[in-house]
């Protein structure tokens, strides 16, 4: 990780606005990957008055950015704020949405472990109440289940290894990005940080697993993939996951998957998981919690232990069956739901959470 650019070109974001990208949705240009790389420079500096950054982030959004704008800007970011620390392992990078749900239990900490004690290692990564939302994610479930997540990148590599699990924690990991938090706050709507966060992948995993709202979002996030010169997943796959999260939806999910082979050959589809196919009657409601951290915590808990056969068991037996797929380490969903159904069943899954809390 290089320190923040100091030396900038001929475009600041005032211009970039004037010229570029500030005359609405429909008629504002698209940046060339210089200058978007130049405006994160800036962002990162903390260069621009705040004013005029609000300015450029919304107009991002209206504009929609492109996958070139979205990979310069995620190129910067790794290049000058993530300190990235590989495990020996290679884990699957879960890179929820940071600013977290609301409604629904989030089942990523007991779906890691269970995919852990199945053998595929798995690594979560979030920050503190990230705006928008700032609401339940990753950290919050951990710290409830009494596992330590202020972490410096050297531990968390450090936890993969000996846990199976390992988390990441942004303000130690992605510094550059944290600093941007009341600025980010202050806006009120999502920006494309919130995109690019979340393919930091602080243990340079080979495997990405995201979320997303809409279909349209996962093909530029693949395409973002591609078009980045840091970032070195062969496989990305997300789903249209419970509030945007990294949590398949009981009754139907739609699923992109994109591989790139040895020789630079890639392939993208798109296709449905159906819960009931699984023999689960799940319905949203059923996952539904009224405090997220600590029904979250209490429901992985009790599900890693085998003391729950209800529809959160289901739903964390297939999420981490899922993750255990998208590492490649079974050939089916089916044979990696019969995975996680028997490490839960034989301790494996509990003894992964308490190697977590030792840790």
């Amino acid at each position: 990780m290089a320190q923040a650019t100091q030396e900038f070109g001929e475009w600041p974001l005032k211009r970039l606005m004037t010229e570029v990208v500030g005359s609405g949705h429909k008629s504002a240009d698209d940046m060339t990957r210089e200058q978007a790389r130049e405006a994160f420079q800036r962002i990162l500096a903390d260069e621009p008055d705040h004013l005029t950054l609000g300015a450029f982030w919304l107009a991002n959004r209206w504009k929609r950015n492109t996958p070139e704008e979205l990979a310069a800007y995620t190129d910067v970011m790794l290049e000058e704020s993530v300190d990235s620390v590989q495990p020996d392992c290679d884990p699957v990078d879960c890179g929820a949405n940071y600013d977290g749900k609301h409604t629904s239990a989030v089942l990523g900490v007991g779906a890691g472990a269970v995919a852990a004690a199945a053998g595929t290692p798995v690594v979560v990564h979030s920050g503190d109440r990230v705006p928008t939302q700032k609401a339940c994610a990753y950290k919050h479930v951990l710290d409830e289940l009494g596992v330590r997540t202020e972490l410096e990148p050297e531990e968390s590599a450090a936890m993969v290894d000996e846990t199976g699990f390992g988390f990441y924690y942004q303000p130690n990991f992605n510094p550059g990005i944290h600093a941007l938090w009341e600025r980010r706050d202050q806006m009120g709507v999502r920006t494309f940080v919130n995109t690019i966060e979340t393919v930091a992948n602080p243990a340079g995993a080979d495997v990405h697993l995201g979320s997303f709202y809409h279909l349209a979002f996962a093909k530029k996030t693949t395409d973002l993939v591609k078009e980045s010169e840091e970032l070195d997943f062969s496989r990305v796959i997300m789903f249209q996951g419970m509030e945007g999260y990294d949590d398949i939806r009981p009754g139907y999910t739609k699923v992109a998957e994109w591989t790139q082979g040895d020789g630079g050959d890639e392939t993208f589809e798109d296709y449905e998981i159906e819960t009931a196919e699984y023999g689960m009657d799940l319905e949203s409601e059923d996952l539904e919690v009224s405090n997220l951290e600590t029904d979250s915590a209490a429901i992985t808990e009790a599900v890693l232990a085998g003391e729950r056969e209800d529809a959160f068991a289901d739903a964390i037996a297939l999420n981490g069956a899922f993750r255990i797929y998208a590492r490649r380490d079974v050939d089916s969903l089916e044979e990696g739901l019969e995975r996680a159904r028997e490490v839960i069943a034989d301790g494996s899954a509990e003894a992964v959470l308490e190697e977590l809390r030792a840790f």
